[in-house]
């Protein structure tokens, strides 16, 4: 018998680990990662001081084996793993993370990530205290400090894997890495992601045994997949993420000026809200594993959630009074604006992603009603970024937030109206409205106390202005649906990214069948 266990127990190591990602991933950079699919490559060959575990939501010790956080929450000190080596044989020491850091906070760089250490304040500061001691001064108070370190990278080849094969549009293969400073070493050898738009071909694989994990399930595949498939189709309940519609209100869109003032209307924001049915979208799209969203916070944020937020209900007869108020007319069913404009819009989403696209479709039924003719235009992931963050060639565009840490502070760089990836207006020099302003010194002020009733208070007002004048109208928060396959053992789905292969390095996988795909 001990024999039997030891020959199975062996057979498990080794092998290939196989799954897919939805879109190429736009940059190789982890201080630039934007996209998911950038994300979950970072995720998995990076190294960070600090790591939030998935499964319980608490920090834990990766290449930092320990830090302490001054009372008054300005400071955090890190001592260093000693011995952790990057591939070329160098050692990892406190240099490198001063560098990482010195990089991302430089203005030139346009980091995302650079937000989240912003407080209304100034930015954090970063220094080396000998050869394995880091320690980071911020100019005031800032809350959930050690759980913001879990974005940044820390140089490159420090995670548990490493990128062996990269074809473009194809495939990425990740090997384990050998310098790698967690013994043991990953269970598997390989992982193997492959690049698959088509959701409906990524399951005919996944049932075929030719991938063993699909992150994120559309509901009508997770209802197949649960029917035909038993135990395999897995729900793991409520998630952060959230789905919404945005305007382009930037005044340097490269769009009409009649349609910028439509956007510009709180007016015009509120009456698309209210036409919109999100009981029926969480219903029919989602197949009942979704809620409808009040704002950004999900209800299953319990700890952040503005208590009595509600979302808006859906009322077309309220949103044509309010069309009317402010100038807009029904003439033989189509909806002018005050100069006899007929109100047209696109809304540009990612291609491939069936879900926004039959959500697309919903709203656009919606908002026939009002006398609204909508474009759906679905471009690929690359090309939809560049319009949201470059060009601002686009109108309206529905998408989604995934968010993995509860805290306010992961959406510093959504709601700061510099950043980069403030979805209606991005990269503002200075705020452009009075409510942006307020949003930006409450974000910032929240940032820089430790004290929770008074981040709760400035949070919750955040979340009131965000209802107030609607420059996202936030739809529904998603369930996490997932796939697992009965050849990989290990896998502990989770509700926050990455939710199958957040503990790759412990996941193992049965040998391949004989004559097996």
């Amino acid at each position: 018998m001990r024999l039997l266990l030891f020959t199975f127990a062996t057979a498990l190591l080794g092998g290939e680990l196989r799954f897919a990602l939805h879109q190429e991933p736009k940059t190789t950079d982890p201080l630039l990662m934007a996209d998911e699919s950038a994300e979950a490559i970072g995720y998995l060959t990076d190294g960070v001081l600090i790591r939030i575990n998935r499964l319980t939501q608490r920090p834990e010790a990766d290449l930092a084996m320990s830090w302490k956080v001054a009372k008054d929450g300005t400071k955090i000190t890190f001592q260093l793993r000693q011995g952790v080596k990057f591939p070329d044989g160098s050692a990892f020491t406190a240099e490198d993370v001063v560098k990482t850091f010195h990089r991302l906070l430089d203005p030139t760089l346009h980091s995302p990530i650079a937000d989240t250490f912003k407080t209304e304040k100034g930015s954090v500061k970063v220094s080396a205290q000998g050869p394995f001691a880091v320690v980071a001064e911020f100019p005031a108070p800032t809350a959930s400090i050690e759980s913001i370190f879990d974005q940044v990278a820390i140089g490159s080849g420090l995670g548990p894997f490493l990128v062996a094969e990269r074809k473009s549009g194809v495939s990425i293969v990740l090997k384990k890495n050998p310098s790698y400073w967690k013994k043991p070493l990953p269970l598997v050898d390989t992982i193997r992601i492959d690049i698959e738009q088509n959701r409906d071909i990524e399951l005919v694989r996944f049932r075929r045994g030719e991938i063993h994990l699909i992150d994120k399930l559309t509901p009508d595949l997770y209802e197949r997949l649960a029917q035909d498939a038993p135990g395999t189709a897995v729900d793991a309940g409520p998630t952060l993420d959230s789905e919404f519609l945005w305007f382009n209100q930037a005044k340097r869109a490269p769009i009409p000026e009649p349609t910028k003032e439509w956007f510009r209307s709180t007016a015009f924001r509120h009456a698309i809200s209210q036409a919109i049915q999100r009981a029926d979208l969480c219903r029919v799209v989602y197949r009942g594993h979704a809620t409808p969203a009040a704002g950004p916070v999900a209800p299953s944020n319990k700890l952040w959630f503005k208590e009595g937020m509600a979302p808006e209900a859906f009322d077309p007869a309220a949103a044509a009074r309010l069309l009317a108020g402010d100038g807009f007319r029904l003439e033989k069913g189509v909806l002018r604006d005050r100069s006899g404009n007929a109100v047209e819009f696109s809304i540009i989403t990612n291609a491939g992603n069936k879900t926004r696209e039959r959500m697309a479709v919903m709203i656009q039924e919606d908002l026939t009603k009002l006398g609204i003719k909508i474009n759906i235009v679905t471009l690929d992931f690359p090309s939809l970024l560049e319009r949201m963050t470059r060009t601002l060639n686009y109108e309206a565009c529905l998408l989604g937030l995934t968010n993995v840490n509860p805290d306010p502070s992961e959406l510093m760089n959504v709601l700061l109206s510099s950043a980069s990836n403030h979805p209606w207006n991005p990269s503002q020099k200075t705020p452009e409205t009075a409510w942006e302003a307020e949003i930006d010194r409450l974000m910032l002020a929240q940032a820089a106390t430790a004290d929770h009733r008074a981040r709760k208070k400035s949070f919750d007002r955040v979340q009131e202005i965000l209802r107030e004048q609607e420059p996202v109208v936030y739809l529904l928060h998603p369930n996490a649906l997932s796939a697992v396959s009965k050849q990989v053992t290990g896998v502990k789905p989770t509700a926050f990214f990455p939710r199958t292969f957040w503990d790759a390095e412990h996941l193992s996988t049965t040998p391949k069948p004989a004559g097996g795909g």
